[in-house]
């Protein structure tokens, strides 16, 4: 029998990861990030950007109000956020394809160090500027023609990963 939302036995975590999400502006992605998100217990979002669509109304269809209980800023500049990132010594991974991303399952997360995961935009991923201060580069390894799948499908794939190791 299925359980209700209450009825379920999940640990209730919350686990040291920011998601950052650089230059996300599709409003049902943000939605789903939040939501995704709050299921996987990360501590806070950080949007990059200017005039990121955090209007409510629009988004908690797809949050399923979850964007009221997950913590989240706003950043507008790329090296404000590098700095922010750098400052409080986080594990920066990055989540994309490059000539050196090595597959998500070899990832290493240290001990007792915040984690920020980077997700790139919609249409130009993660921009040079982060890629370069990234700790590690990792890709989800795809079998198909296909070589991208939907930000909120690869940000879910990779918290799991995260959050079980």
């Amino acid at each position: 029998m299925q359980l209700t939302h209450g009825e379920n036995q999940f640990e209730r975590k919350t686990f040291p990861v920011t998601l950052v999400c650089d230059h996300i502006y599709f409003q049902q992605n943000i939605g789903s990030l939040f939501r995704i998100s709050e299921a996987f217990g990360v501590e806070k979002i950080i949007f990059l950007g200017k005039d990121i669509p955090l209007t409510p109304r629009k988004i908690n269809k797809t949050s399923r109000s979850t964007h009221l209980h997950v913590a989240h800023e706003i950043i507008e500049e790329t090296t404000v956020l590098a700095e922010y990132l750098t400052a409080n010594n986080f594990e920066i991974i990055a989540l994309e394809i490059t000539s050196n991303s090595i597959p998500l399952k070899e990832v290493t997360i240290p001990e007792n160090k915040k984690i920020a995961l980077l997700i790139g935009s919609e249409i130009d991923g993660i921009s040079e500027e982060l890629l370069k201060i990234s700790n590690q580069v990792v890709h989800i390894n795809m079998f198909g023609n296909n070589s991208s799948m939907n930000v909120v499908q690869a940000a879910s794939i990779a918290l799991y990963e995260i959050t079980s190791l």
